[in-house]
């Protein structure tokens, strides 16, 4: 990453708070490599302030800096489970060609995000490589924005806008082809989509969670809605998922599949900004109805392809001046 490249300017959410009038936070999970947890904790340190130390093998923090606390490790539960056994130290450093080191923000204000960028361009300086240094490298970096209620009418909004604008999003990234082709990030099936667009959609919570589960049940997509649905009504959802790996909280769990933390053009402030847009979306019930409609037409056509459904997309974007 070029120290002189300038971040696109960080947007805004179009409900900035929580229905309880708290500013809405944002956590952020970052995966790349080049670096050891503890170069990467002192970097953040020196650029945010705070402390690093290590907690455990491995596994470092940075606390008291300007934007809260960071946690630094591999990411890798197998790993961890052995550093207890004595036996991770060579295998970490073995590792750390394969898995990802992450870093993982406490939630931060919207706003904070650009201080975030800067500390990223100190760490790629420093070394830091993301997906560019390897075709199958599963690095990605993922957004937990805070949701402004648990209500059916404020969540399947963001849910139905993200599920119909994604193969724009997902042009409109750049993901190349061998990234499209791994498993980390899939897009909604179809039939989810046909549901949410539907003029019978789910109509309630219940009735959406439970559709979701049916056609999506994975971790693996663009936008896992597992934790949120988890936190509304864990029984509902534990009927259908392992509970192990999701953690009921009141936010979208939004997974980009790439990180490019080398590349001079990338930013956070850049991927927030597509979230920004399906919020936008969201919000707009006229277009989401036209979207809804657009794609119904899309279903009906003889032979259909994401590719131009993300370009009817984006006809439609650009008509409603987004």
């Amino acid at each position: 990453m070029s120290p002189t490249s300038n971040p696109p300017p960080l947007l805004p959410l179009p409900r900035p708070l929580t229905a309880e009038g708290r500013p809405r936070r944002v956590g952020i999970e970052i995966e790349f490599s080049g670096l050891t947890e503890e170069h990467a904790a002192g970097l953040l340190a020196g650029r945010l302030g705070g402390n690093a130390r290590e907690e455990a093998p491995g596994r470092w923090k940075v606390l008291g800096s300007a934007l809260g606390d960071f946690e630094i490790y591999l990411d890798s539960r197998p790993l961890q489970k052995l550093e207890h056994e004595g036996l991770g130290r060579q295998l970490r450093d073995l590792a750390r060609s394969v898995v990802p080191l992450e870093i993982v923000s406490t939630p931060l204000e919207v706003a904070q995000i650009a201080a975030l960028d800067k500390a990223l361009r100190t760490l790629a300086l420093a070394g830091a490589t993301g997906t560019s240094g390897g075709v199958l490298l599963g690095f990605g970096v993922h957004f937990n924005p805070e949701a402004v209620s648990l209500s059916h009418a404020d969540i399947a909004p963001v849910l139905t806008a993200y599920a119909l604008i994604e193969d724009h999003l997902r042009r409109v990234a750049g993901i190349d082809m061998s990234r499209r082709l791994l498993p980390w990030v899939d897009p909604y099936p179809r039939a989810l989509v046909d549901r949410l667009a539907a003029p019978d959609a789910p109509g309630d919570m219940r009735r959406l969670i439970d559709t979701y589960l049916e056609h999506a049940p994975s971790r693996n997509h663009g936008l896992d809605m597992l934790c949120l649905f988890a936190r509304i009504d864990r029984t509902r959802v534990a009927r259908v998922m392992d509970m192990e790996q999701i953690s009921a909280r009141p936010t979208y769990h939004w997974r980009l599949p790439d990180c490019r933390i080398d590349e001079p053009n990338w930013s956070l402030a850049g991927e927030w900004n597509r979230w920004v847009l399906v919020e936008r979306v969201a919000g707009n019930p006229a277009l989401l109805e036209r979207l809804k409609s657009a794609w119904r037409e899309h279903r009906a056509s003889f032979t259909t392809i994401r590719a131009d459904w993300a370009w009817r997309v984006q006809e439609l974007l650009l008509e409603a001046g987004l």
